[in-house]
Formats: structure tokens, sequence, C-alpha cells
């Protein structure tokens, strides 16, 4: 056994000699009930999947809300809610009908009404929604179960835009919750999903709780990524959360929770050491880094300054700290993912070059820097936003120049922060790191911080109306060999105008304990619960 190996392990073993484990979970026997723990890559801070992009928020709402389509393991868009629909002719006009027994926790019936008022609320938030909308004419009902979703131009991404399976996601929520300001965060959470959320158990920064919706009617196809039957078959789910990595692998290690979302690269030789775990990847599973920066304010509201950090980041430095393991690494400049339809590099030869600290300082200089603050919001506590966090204020202190102000917060403090458009100076931001999926960012509509629709865009709110004709164009050509002309001619523009940076690709897999748990379903995006079953 190699030094490292030994201890790692002696750790987890002094972990739980000292009490780690007991003093986190006092929950009764797995068995009795059929309790299924897991701890994901964050934690649950807020329940409106629509509020934020988080994808620990998605994931929240994937165990309450159902979706109109979903997306299976070959991320085709499947019917979900829906049981049959029609489109016209001349493309405009979509005609869904619900299936039956759809019902909401509180044993109302799902009804037409709740559809549009949340496809309304979804669409006034998400990227890809607005999009949608602003093809949209009307969504009317035709009764209780037929609604007619009526287009302003025979715009083909539809349904898979409803079958989207990167935040924010479509789901379903009751009128009353969908009516809310979808710029207010609903505070009842009355779902028609496979699971019940149990707020008064919900205990943010500790553990969330799910319970198993008994009149939830799957539907009848096999369960395939987020499509078919979701079919639950454990009483209890149980998010524990575990901020501390070691903490995390050292739980999953002595079968303390069952299933780890997003375990630390390092210690993945460990895991796949360990008798009775496993760890698996769904082909297109992927993760993107992302530097945003803000457009409002100096110095980023001047596109120059954007360029010049173009000069300083060294894409190679992130993917090697993330990803040190050369077969979760990929070295990609497309604004969309590698590996994908739309995947280019077009315009990004600035960017792949070495540093040009001096270029960056002439730059800085031109668009009116003259050393004021540059405000990061730096998130301490996530697995990659941390670590990635560290290498841009090293490369950015190494071009001697900028004066940083960092500032060091939980996640869910960043998330809150990152919508204020105030100046820095008066509690706004200049950078934060984040990142997404490869899949939901796979093409110019979906890739929700690819966007620059001024105060309708991401946060950062880059604006740039000859860009968003371009997506406009890309959305309505006719034929896949033209969206990808259209992506190229995109991708510069992109790296013109800078509305961010990503860096680079990498692959994360999940691990769980198969000698206590079977049914585990690959999917590249959000994890479902549903089909997992205790042995």
């Amino acid at each position: 056994m190699n030094t490292r190996r030994y201890r790692m392990r002696s750790w987890i073993a002094g972990a739980l000699v000292a009490g780690v484990s007991a003093a986190m979970w006092t929950t009764a026997p797995a068995q009795e009930p059929k309790t299924l723990r897991v701890t994901m890559h964050a934690d649950v801070r807020t329940v409106d999947p629509f509020w934020t992009t988080q994808t620990i928020a998605g994931i929240h709402g994937l165990m309450v809300y159902d979706t109109l389509f979903s997306s299976d393991y070959e991320l085709k868009p499947q019917p979900q809610m829906v049981d049959t629909w029609t489109v016209s002719d001349d493309r405009k006009v979509y005609t869904f009908t619900l299936r039956d027994g759809l019902k909401f926790h509180d044993g109302s019936p799902v009804r037409t009404k709740d559809v549009i008022a949340s496809m309304k609320r979804w669409g006034a938030r998400d990227g890809a929604g607005k999009q949608l909308m602003s093809f949209t004419a009307s969504i009317t009902a035709t009764d209780d179960k037929t609604f007619v979703w009526t287009l302003t131009e025979p715009y083909g991404l539809v349904i898979d835009t409803l079958a989207k399976s990167g935040t924010s996601i479509p789901f379903v929520m009751r009128e009353q919750e969908a009516m809310v300001d979808p710029f207010q965060q609903i505070q009842e959470v009355v779902g028609s999903g496979p699971f019940v959320f149990k707020r008064d158990e919900w205990v943010p920064g500790s553990k969330t709780v799910y319970e198993k919706f008994k009149d939830y009617v799957p539907r009848s196809e096999p369960a395939s990524g987020h499509a078919g039957g979701k079919v639950v078959k454990v009483d209890r789910v149980e998010f524990v959360w575990l901020s501390d990595p070691q903490t995390a692998q050292a739980a999953l290690v002595a079968g303390e929770i069952d299933y780890l979302e997003n375990p630390q690269v390092d210690f993945l030789p460990i895991l796949e050491s360990t008798p009775g775990i496993t760890l698996e990847m769904h082909p297109a599973q992927g993760t993107m880094g992302l530097i945003q920066l803000n457009h409002l304010h100096p110095p980023f509201n001047n596109v120059k300054a954007r360029q010049a950090m173009m000069h300083i980041i060294h894409v190679p430095d992130y993917l090697n700290t993330i990803a040190p393991d050369p077969k979760l690494q990929q070295l990609c400049y497309s604004h969309h993912g590698c590996g994908v339809a739309m995947e280019t590099d077009a315009g990004s030869e600035t960017y792949k070059s070495p540093p040009d600290y001096k270029k960056a300082e002439q730059l800085f200089r031109e668009a009116g820097y003259n050393g004021e603050p540059i405000t990061i919001l730096h998130a301490t506590d996530h697995q990659y936003i941390n670590p990635a966090n560290l290498v841009m204020i090293q490369q950015l202190r190494k071009a001697g120049f900028l004066n940083l102000d960092v500032q060091a917060m939980d996640w869910g403090s960043v998330v809150a922060r990152r919508a204020k458009k105030e100046p820095p100076a008066q509690g706004g931001w200049n950078i934060f790191i984040t990142g997404t999926t490869v899949l939901s960012s796979s093409n110019p509509i979906t890739n929700t911080s690819f966007g620059m629709g001024c105060d309708k865009a991401w946060f950062g709110w880059p604006c740039d109306p000859v860009f968003e004709e371009m997506r406009k164009s890309w959305a309505f050509a006719p034929t896949v060999e033209k969206r990808k002309e259209i992506a190229v001619e995109l991708s510069k523009r992109a790296y013109e105008m800078v509305p961010n940076l990503r860096f680079a690709q990498w692959r994360s897999p999940v691990a769980y304990r198969s000698d206590k748990i079977s049914g585990v379903l690959s999917v590249p995006s959000v994890p479902p619960m549903w089909n997992i079953e205790l042995k």
C-alpha cells in the first residue's frame, strides 16, 4: 500500500473513532423505514428551482416536481407528464394533452392552468426559456388536460427546450406558486413529482429530507436517464450535507452514506480500491469552469478590460489543479464544450497563447483602469470552485498591476450576492467563478451564460444586440450544417466581446455503495434518486 493511501485510510479510521459519523446521523436504521442517504456537491439553501441556476436547486426540483418532457440516456426528448401531442403543418401550433393520474402532493389534480403558469414563470428566468417565450404568441388551455402553445415563428427547439435537464429545468408547480413574481422565491413546496419535501425536517447546512409520494403514478416505460418510469423504491431520501470532501469520502467508505455525487478527484484511487464502492460516469458527463465578469461596472464594462483577462488566464493551470488525472481532463476552448455537435474554438487564438502581462496591462489602461479594487467573490466551501479561485487569484496577482479585493464566503452567499447589480463598493462584485455542465452548454440557446441579452442576460449582464441576433439565426437555421456555420461566427464574436471566460472541461464520476444499493441511473447532469433500491 502506498504512503498516501495509508495516510488517508488512517485518517478515515481516526475520524470514525472520534465519532464524526455518530454526531451527524441519528435517524432510524436504514431498513425501517428504507432510507437512502446521499451527499450532493452542495447544500440545499433555496427551495425555488427557478430562482437560481445552481445545480443543487435543480436536484432538489427533480425530487419534488415533474416535467412535461425529459431526456433519456441517449439524450433524446421523451414525454413525461405529457401523454400525446401534435404539431401543425406550419410548425407554429403545438397541442399537448397531459396523461392520467397526475396529482400534486396536496391531493389536488394537475391542471393545464398549473402548467401554463409554471412555463411562464420559468420562461421569465431561464435563458432557453426566454428564447422560447420570445417566439411565443400564447399558451392557452383547451380544458383541464389539454393546452395549446402557439408560436409567432416556426421555432424548432420547443420539445428540446422543454426536455432540458440542465438548470433551470422547466418544472411544473401549482398555479398559486407559479404566480409568484419570478424574481421572488416561492415559500411553499408542493410538486407532483416522485418525492415530497419534508420542510419540518429541513435543516440548512445539515440535512434535507424527502419522502416517497405514494400517489405518484410512474410512466410505464423503463427508467432511462431522466425519462421513463420514475419508480421510487425507498421510503425516504436524506441529503446529508458534508462540506469537507475528506469527511464525505470517509462517510462513504464507512457506509454512513450510500451515494456521493461529486467525490474529490484526488481520492478517486482510494474509492476505486475500496470493496463495495462503484464509480460511474455517463459518456456525455462533463463540467466546464466559468469565470464570470460583471459588465455593468468598471473595469469590465469596457471590452478592453475583458479582453485583457485572456492575456492573464492560463487554462491548463485550472485543469491540472481541479482534475489532475489525465483520464478526466480535456483542454477545451469551445464555449459549448468539446465532444458536442456545436464544438468550435474559433477566435480563441489569444486565449490559447501564453500569458502576456504587458499586453494585459496596456488593455486595462486603455479601458480606463487606474488601480481601483477588483472585487472577487471567493466561495471557499465548493469542491472545485475554491481551488479554481485560488488559481485565478494567483494568476491575477502574478500579473502585478491589479488591486484585488478577495472576499471569502460560502457558495450560498455567492449565489445571493451575484444577483446584485449595485457597484462592488455597495455590495456588488466584479468577478465570481462557477461551473456548468457540458450538456446544458452544448448549444447557443441552452447555454445560459453564453447569452448577451443585456438586462435579460445571466449574472454579469453581458450586452451585445449583434450577438443576440446571431443566436436567433442559429435557432432558426434549417440544417445542422448551417447551425455549425453560425456557431463558428458566434464563437468569434464571443471571443471578441468576452461575455465570460471558460476554463477547461473535466469529467467527474459519482460514487456509491454497490454492496448496499442498486439501480443507480447514469445521467449526464442532475442525478435522479428514483429507481435506486436498498439491498
